[in-house]
């Protein structure tokens, strides 16, 4: 009989709700759980002269792959060993000051078991994550984390399945203690994610998008209307800012401003830079982070910015396509 013809939607639902319940209380229970071995498996961690090195067999170790990955990325470097390849060389990743998180339900996995040895002659600081308080792995440990679960969401109880839940629910809760003492702020975790929205908004400066030098739009203030509009279509940014001669801001011209004055019937030909201008234009530092720039243009309802130096000379300008480009916004 095809396996399909035995499938009940109905009875799928309540086996994932059953295995919701069941994940749910596994967690719940965990915090009842910890106590001296968390809080120590912590302080070995803060006080760590080397790495982290998170090892795990089976569906362990692809747990054990993503607790590396969050410690590293929130301040606590850490990579992952496969416990198996350990005993083929890959011991030599490790040093004397390390810690090593291994990673076992049962406590008795083959392949941890076999370079037990090994970690106590590198010197390094074992803290096991164990469902068994009384395996071979956490009488060899330094330090023990239970993740004891009452049951598996599996029917059979054999599948790990609320075990391994609760294995990456301690994990989260390693980093984000470790990240908590370690005074870890957004900035620190953008510069270890310089790809994503956050080390965008977090690492990019005004200085790393502007337009600056032959690209930067300005005239000085007795420009003519035919300067100021080459300025404008010539950079493409649909303004000119209008300086001084020392290079400092004293306006700007957009081209809502020139829409304005066609609609008015204004002698354009007549028109000097000064006279039309808009004084005191909205400017941020060069040094400011983009994303202040694009508050400054969202607060004054702008779509462009100019930049200044510290002695408040024009170096570049910025509008919202600049932003938007580079995912700022």
């Amino acid at each position: 009989m095809n396996d399909a013809s035995r499938y009940d939607p109905a009875r799928a639902l309540q086996l994932a709700a059953r295995t919701f319940e069941i994940e749910a209380q596994a967690l719940l229970g965990l915090a009842a759980r910890q106590g001296e071995g968390f809080t120590r498996s912590v302080q070995a961690m803060l006080e760590c002269r080397g790495r982290v090195i998170v090892m795990g067999m089976g569906k362990s170790g692809h747990v054990g792959r993503k607790i590396a990955a969050t410690l590293a990325s929130t301040g606590t470097p850490a990579f992952f060993v496969h416990p198996a390849e350990a005993s083929h060389g890959d011991l030599g990743m490790l040093m004397s000051g390390d810690v090593v998180l291994a990673i076992s339900n049962s406590g008795e996995s083959d392949e941890l078991a076999a370079i037990l040895p090994a970690l106590r002659r590198l010197g390094v600081t074992l803290v096991a994550m164990t469902g068994q308080p009384e395996s071979t792995l956490a009488r060899h440990a330094d330090h023990v984390i239970s993740s004891a679960v009452d049951q598996e969401a599996c029917p059979m109880n054999l599948a790990p399945t609320a075990s391994t839940t609760a294995q990456m629910a301690l994990g989260d809760a390693l980093a984000v203690a470790l990240l908590d003492a370690r005074g870890f702020r957004e900035e620190d975790f953008a510069r270890s994610h310089p790809g994503g929205s956050l080390g965008r908004k977090l690492l990019m400066h005004v200085r790393d998008l502007m337009r600056s030098g032959a690209a930067l739009p300005r005239v000085g203030p007795q420009a003519s209307f035919i300067e100021m509009l080459g300025e404008m279509t010539g950079k493409g940014l649909g303004f000119t800012a209008v300086v001084d001669d020392d290079g400092r801001a004293l306006g700007i011209f957009t081209d809502g401003d020139l829409r304005r004055l066609i609609e008015r019937g204004a002698d354009l030909r007549a028109l000097r830079a000064a006279d039309v201008m808009h004084r005191q234009p909205r400017s941020v530092s060069v040094d400011a982070l983009a994303v202040d720039a694009a508050e400054v243009m969202e607060r004054h309802r702008v779509t462009s910015v100019l930049a200044v130096d510290a002695d408040g000379r024009l170096v570049g300008a910025l509008n919202s396509n600049d932003l938007m480009r580079a995912k700022v916004i």
